[in-house]
């Protein structure tokens, strides 16, 4: 008997009204006072409505109340889901395949740039495995981190390691010379732990690498509710450049760069068309996307960006 209290009989309006968690205190600064944001729909799963918060004291964006724990994993069962599933079909998941193989290049030559001695990396929610793949052909020494069972059984077949389901316990595994979390952090319900966490495992001279979406983004502002990377409930946080630095500054980390994700624009402008007439509008994508990615050129408010961070001296 599954200890999952959510049968695929269990309706969504159940899990609303039985399993939600309230945050009253900000992730950041602990204040306790916010202010409604944005009102969104899960597209991808539910089609239930989450509200985004704002804290009224530093301005971080977080969904709040979000499902518990114990139900959230039914808000990840779905094919779309293109970071747990190698298979996919349909246009945009060829698309994202054929870009990631892009984009994998690209982050093996940052990493090889960060560090001039191959030598360990520690990738947290590394989905199917494709960026340890990629380390471990070039020569690095590879561990992972990966909570979904159907995707850390995939990525362990394919990398012939154990791959961990819980940070927990790498305890005393480190130290790593670049820690990486692709798209992971606004996932991640226990921030505090967790950085604290990464932050014993890194190296004194490691690297740690944050990539997530941008909610200053032009195509943020642009597609509003609509926007595809608020992806609620899914994504419990919704960063920008200064509460990135806020929330790691706090943990006694260093902001060394910040680096766009040009791709992520045209991507999720791509899905958030879909989201707005439920049929994905290329041209306007196309138009969003670039716009975005041309004005990130003077404000850094790229659609996605990658946080190079190390410890402070």
């Amino acid at each position: 008997m599954s200890n999952n209290p959510v049968s695929e009989s269990t309706s969504f309006s159940t899990i609303q009204a039985k399993f939600l968690e309230t945050i009253t205190s900000c992730p950041i600064c602990n204040e306790s006072q916010f202010s409604s944001f944005l009102v969104c729909e899960d597209q991808l799963v539910s089609h239930q409505k989450f509200t985004i918060q704002k804290c009224d004291n530093c301005g971080f964006r977080f969904t709040n109340p979000v499902p518990s724990e114990t139900v959230m994993g039914s808000y990840y069962k779905s094919d779309q889901y293109v970071s747990h599933n190698d298979a996919g079909n349909g246009f945009l998941n060829t698309a994202y395949r054929a870009v990631r193989s892009h984009t994998l290049k690209s982050k093996l030559s940052l990493i090889n740039k960060l560090s001039k001695q191959k030598r360990r990396v520690l990738d947290v929610g590394c989905g199917t495995g494709a960026f340890l793949e990629t380390c471990k052909k070039d020569g690095w020494a590879i561990m992972g981190v990966e909570p979904d069972a159907n995707a850390r059984a995939v990525s362990t077949n394919k990398l012939r390691i154990e791959i961990s389901p819980d940070l927990n316990l790498l305890t005393g595994t480190g130290p790593f010379d670049v820690i990486s979390l692709w798209h992971v952090l606004e996932h991640i319900p226990n921030l505090d732990e967790t950085i604290q966490q990464l932050y014993e495992l890194m190296a004194d001279e490691g690297t740690l690498l944050i990539a997530v979406p941008n909610s200053d983004s032009y195509d943020a502002k642009y597609f509003g509710e609509n926007w595809a990377a608020y992806d609620v409930p899914r994504h419990l946080y919704h960063f920008t450049p200064s509460t990135i630095e806020s929330l790691f500054t706090k943990h006694n980390f260093q902001l060394i760069e910040q680096r766009p994700m040009i791709f992520d624009a045209l991507y999720i402008a791509m899905l958030s068309t879909r989201y707005q007439t439920g049929k994905t509008d290329y041209l306007d994508s196309m138009r969003v996307g670039l716009i975005s990615n041309a004005k990130a050129r003077q404000t850094g408010n790229s659609s996605s960006i990658t946080y190079l961070l190390r410890k402070a001296r």
